[in-house]
Parts: structure tokens; C-alpha cells; sequence
């Protein structure tokens, strides 16, 4: 980011214009929410969170090098001393930043023109994944900006955009959703040149009611992307499959079935002779008439999917295909809390703790099953899943026969969702212990631990497994 204090005001639609024509013309070169980030000339943007209210650190912000201050409360900013001259009022600091963001992107694509290329992807498993192995396949074409970990909502998206500068030639983007009109708000922030759909899965079934609304939602991705784009579909979900019909633009699939037919002239990027080699995917990568033998350097069979997603768009991209088999060998876990497997005082520790929704819970414990399957014994630590609305009791008494199949013995639930499972997994002779916190777990989790054992942690952000 590089616009003067001026542009950003106008920008931000603020409330007053600066009158001070020295600062008028100061440079602002990012944003932040937080201002023990600051190291000089950002904009701190003071949000009045549920825990901490922004604008007590105004003052903070400014001593530390922010060039000003973007608030809906002068007064509370004023109160913690900050210098009225470096306040940009407005309604509402996150519309705000979101209006600024979309401002840069606009203005950087008039600068480079066909160079920066904006890729979206949305989904409700694999997100990250996929958005980390698509950042590491893109540097082959040059600087690339993706957002850490999982900053896929308005703030993390906009903060994300503001990131680019004039060297950027591709952005990545991670769209979530957990409100209608979530994706057309981040689309109509950065439009995209390339958009993904992973999988619809039941996930926040307590906000959007039911899977048909979900999936309504994840299809603004594909209706935020230019006609002269393409998009990128998931031909193993039927309702991802079916969202080609309201596409404007180019449509492609992948597939992780091996049996899909190769010869479809849609299909894009798929698998054949898909094996499995002590947890990680060994197959036979197709992608745009090319084809080679790949050994997925990322841990549990559900990442086929995310890597062909990738692939397709990098070399859609022009990305070598030597180069993709390349970096797909080598993947490792970039984000946090995500398939991060490691040996630890010789215990199999699988920390997949950021988040969880059914699907990903049956593939996380997969994980456990074929990772852990020299261990003498696994252990499952599973958080509650969270908005599942009226169906999270029988969500989660059917990961019962998933933690079967992967001979799991032990089962140490947190959250009073999750303890539907109890009865059904006890009866069935798994160890039950449950927990109404993760600081009751963690204080007995080291007498619980077994050696010679394999342990996933798995659970909704919110319960705090991670």
C-alpha cells in the first residue's frame, strides 16, 4: 500500500477532509488492527471489539509511527490521547477499510495492468490448504501476497489486499463465509481473475439453516469473478459441480476419483492409481494433458483434492508443470494447527486443531487411523463442533464409527456439544473422558498421555483445542 493521507480519506469516504495540507500529502504504507504491529506510516484502524476496544490504543498506534487513525469514536480515540489532525472518522472502521482496500486493488491493477493476477478460493474444507499450496506454486511467476494463516473474512481479506504492492503479479485470497453475503461483500472488494470451490460441507448450518444456502453462498464466489476468468470446480461434489450453470465465465474441474474419465475435454486436473503410502497420497497426477507420479508431501488423503484445486489454477496460470510436481513433493504445512504432524518423546502428535466441521473431523481422524497405524494406541482429543444448529447431537455421535475405523481406543471430548458421542462411543468400548473446557484437559493431560501412542487434536476453533 502507498496512497497519500488524502487518498485514503477520500477512500474511506470520511467524514471530514483533511485541511492540513502537509499531512494531506503524507504517505500511508499498510494498515493494521493492532497496534503493537506498527513499526511507521501505517493506518491503525481502531475496531470496538467484544474484548478490546481500539480506540484506547489511538495514542499508542500514533507514538509507535502510525500516520493516522481510522475510527467511528473521535471521542474514545481523542480520550487516549491521539491528535485530532491524525483522525479519519467514519461510520464504520471495517466498511471503511474495506472501501480503501478495494480502492488500492483498483488502482494497482490501472498500474500493472494484465501482470497482477487475483485468485479467490472458498469452500468449507480446505481452505488454507489449498491457498497455501497455491501461494508456493505462484512464486514461480513472480512476488506473490496470501493471507497468513486463515485471514478470510472482511478484516483479514482487506488487510490482505492492502499487502500488495506494484511488484505483486499474484494475489491470493481465502473467502470465508459464515453470514449471507459474506462472499459478495469480498468479491466486490477484490474481483477476481480466478476463483476455486473446494467442497459445501455442513458447516455453519447454525447461521445459514440449511446446505442449500451454503452452497448459494459459496456460488457468489463464481459470480464475483471477471467473464474473462475461470473458475475452478470440485467434479466430486455434486453441488459444487452444479454451480457451472449460473458461471459467466471459463469453467474447469478437478477430481480426486480415480475413476472419473480422463478423456472429459473439461476436466482439468484429476488423479489416477491414487494410493496410499504410510498416510501420505501417492498417484499418477493428470493436469491439462501432462502427466507424472506424484508423492504428496503433505500428511492424510483429503489434501489430493486441495493440491489438484492448486495445480490446476497455477498452471492455468503458467506455472511449468515440472515445477508444480515439484513444490506438491515438498509441501509442508505453512499455517498453523493445520495436519502438522511431528514425533514428539516418541508420540505421533497430529495437530489439526485450528477448526472442524464434520468432514474435516471424518478426515482428521482418517489421518489418525493410517498416520498412527504402527502405534499401539490412539488417541483422539476432539473439540465440539460448532454451529451446526439442530443437528450438531447426531453430527457428532456419527463420527462414532470413523473413530471405529481408525481403531481409536481413547477418546477425550471437550464442550458439551460433543459429549452426544459419549454413550454411543463408551458402548462401543472406547475410553471416554469428558472435559467442559481445555484448561480441565490440559491440566490432566499429561498423566492421560500413554507412551508408544498416536494423538490428534481436532476441534472448532472456538472450544480452544488448538
Amino acid at each position: 500500500m502507498d496512497l497519500s493521507f488524502a487518498q485514503v480519506v477520500d477512500a474511506a469516504e470520511a467524514r471530514l477532509k483533511v485541511s492540513d495540507d502537509a499531512i494531506a500529502k503524507e504517505r500511508i504504507t499498510g494498515a493494521v488492527i493492532d497496534n503493537r504491529q506498527v513499526t511507521g506510516g501505517e493506518l491503525f484502524v481502531a475496531i470496538a471489539g467484544a474484548h478490546a476496544d481500539g480506540n484506547r490504543f489511538a495514542k499508542a498506534a500514533l507514538d509507535a509511527g502510525a500516520c493516522a487513525v481510522l475510527t467511528a469514536d473521535a471521542d474514545a480515540a481523542l480520550a487516549s490521547g491521539a491528535a485530532p489532525e491524525r483522525l479519519i472518522v467514519v461510520a464504520d472502521p471495517v466498511l471503511a477499510l474495506g472501501k480503501i482496500a478495494k480502492f488500492w486493488l483498483a488502482f494497482l491493477r490501472q498500474r500493472t495492468q494484465a501482470d497482477l493476477k487475483v485468485v479467490g478460493v472458498t469452500g468449507s474444507v480446505g481452505k488454507t490448504t489449498t491457498k497455501d499450496l497455491l501461494s508456493a506454486l505462484l512464486r514461480h511467476r513472480g512476488p506473490v501476497i496470501a493471507p497468513p494463516n486463515s485471514f478470510n473474512n472482511e478484516i483479514g481479506l482487506a488487510l490482505t489486499v492492502l499487502r500488495a504492492g506494484f511488484d505483486t503479479v499474484s494475489l491470493v485470497l481465502e473467502m470465508g463465509a459464515d453470514r449471507a453475503g459474506n462472499i459478495a461483500y469480498l468479491t466486490d472488494i477484490a474481483p477476481l481473475d480466478l476463483s476455486i470451490v473446494l467442497i459445501v460441507a455442513k458447516a455453519h448450518l447454525g447461521n445459514f439453516g440449511t446446505i442449500e444456502q451454503t452452497v448459494r453462498e459459496k456460488s457468489q464466489i463464481i459470480a464475483g469473478t471477471s467473464a474473462q476468468g475461470i473458475t475452478i470446480l470440485n467434479a466430486d461434489d455434486p453441488n459444487v459441480a452444479a454451480m457451472a450453470g449460473d458461471a459467466k465465465c471459463q469453467v474447469g474441474y478437478f477430481s480426486a476419483d480415480a475413476s472419473v474419465q480422463l478423456q472429459q475435454s473439461e476436466l482439468f486436473a484429476a488423479v489416477s492409481e491414487l494410493t496410499q503410502v504410510d498416510g501420505y497420497a501417492r498417484f499418477t497426477l493428470h493436469l491439462d494433458g501432462e502427466t507424472q507420479t506424484v508423492t504428496l508431501g503433505l500428511p492424510g488423503m483429503h489434501h489430493v483434492a486441495n493440491a489438484l484445486a492448486a495445480s490446476a489454477a497455477a498452471k492455468i496460470l503458467g506455472v511449468d508443470f515440472a515445477d508444480i510436481v515439484a513444490e506438491l513433493e515438498q509441501a509442508k504445512p505453512s499455517s498453523p494447527h493445520r495436519m502438522d504432524v511431528r514425533q514428539i518423546d516418541g508420540m505421533l502428535v497430529i495437530d489439526d486443531a485450528y477448526n472442524a466441521n464434520p468432514t474435516s473431523m471424518r478426515a482428521g481422524i482418517a489421518a489418525l487411523g493410517t498416520l498412527g497405524a504402527k502405534y499401539a494406541r490412539r488417541i483422539a482429543v476432539l473439540g465440539q463442533m460448532l454451529e451446526l444448529g439442530p443437528d450438531s447431537a447426531q453430527e457428532h455421535r456419527q463420527l462414532l464409527q470413523p473413530l471405529l475405523e481408525a481403531n481409536v481406543q481413547d477418546l477425550y471430548l471437550v464442550g458439551s456439544d460433543a459429549f452426544a458421542l459419549t454413550t454411543p462411543a463408551r458402548e462401543a468400548g472406547l475410553n471416554v473422558v469428558e472435559y467442559s473446557s481445555v484448561d480441565s484437559l490440559i491440566a490432566e493431560l499429561d498423566s492421560l498421555l500413554l507412551p508408544d501412542c498416536a494423538l490428534l487434536f481436532k476441534g472448532s476453533n472456538g472450544t480452544r483445542v488448538w
